[in-house]
């Protein structure tokens, strides 16, 4: 009986997703003939908002946030950084431009931009599209636009397993955010995230529960190595999850990843 209404629910969720997108998209296209930077972005994200809110109060997703302060503050609209978050689910792509204070510039691959109304807005922001199947082109265009947008103090996120990760589970770490904030000079902090609790990755049921996200210490990249400096996200990220989420890990800690997060 809850499996059959939670997808009722997320069937009226969706429905709500289309129905509100297809105008608020063709609002954003508007604006941006006359506007762009800052103005489109929070345009989208207060449509991300009607997104989260409505998976709150008609699917039962709340959330949790440890660690704000780590992050610069809403009054510091000049400071970047590099947002390394761990990606489970569509729910806190959703969230972070919703709930952070800062602009965003997510590094997504192009074909995104090909979804109807969604990704026509996303196409008006300032954010890094990229070709995966052209590697060094891809790169360049991170480093560059990355350089860009966090020297003018939007906030860049990757998600350094590349794709959603089923829960419990841990992917590859690959080293473009570390790299990109050597390259350019801004902190990196790593985010935990446990959206897959209530929203898997490949499906549209979405179940009630508590999506806790922890946000990390800001480490500096100051004569870090990429890989070295990427191990150091992913040992907190992993450890974090571990203590968010601990009934999704039954098995013992991956190799050099700590058995206590620091906890905020």
């Amino acid at each position: 009986m809850s499996t059959l209404l939670s997808a009722i629910r997320s069937l009226i969720f969706v429905i709500v997703l289309i129905v509100t997108v297809i105008p608020w998209a063709l609002g954003v296209l508007l604006l941006s003939i006359f506007r762009r930077g800052d103005p489109v972005y929070w345009a989208c994200a207060n449509w991300l908002k009607i997104a989260i809110w409505s998976a709150r109060w008609i699917c039962g997703i709340r959330w949790r946030i440890q660690g704000m302060e780590n992050l610069p503050p809403a009054s510091d609209r000049r400071a970047g950084v590099v947002l390394l978050s761990k990606h489970q689910s569509t729910w806190e792509t959703f969230a972070y431009p919703a709930l952070l204070s800062h602009p965003l510039a997510y590094v997504f691959k192009r074909e995104l931009l090909y979804v109807p109304f969604f990704g026509w807005a996303m196409a008006r922001m300032d954010m890094i599209h990229i070709d995966r199947s052209r590697r060094t082109e891809a790169w360049n265009k991170v480093l560059a636009q990355g350089k860009r947008l966090g020297g003018q103090g939007n906030w860049v996120i990757m998600f350094p397993e590349g794709t959603r990760i089923a829960r419990g589970q841990v992917g590859e770490y690959k080293t473009g955010g570390t790299r990109l904030a050597i390259e350019a000079g801004l902190p990196v902090v790593p985010i935990a995230a446990t959206a897959a609790r209530c929203w898997p990755r490949k499906s549209f049921l979405l179940r009630p529960g508590i999506v806790d996200i922890s946000i990390g210490q800001q480490i500096s990249p100051v004569g870090r190595e990429p890989a070295e400096l990427m191990k150091e996200v992913k040992d907190w990220i992993e450890a974090e999850m571990r203590r968010l989420d601990p009934e999704a890990y039954q098995n013992p800690p991956p190799a050099g990843v700590a058995g206590t997060a620091n906890q905020h």
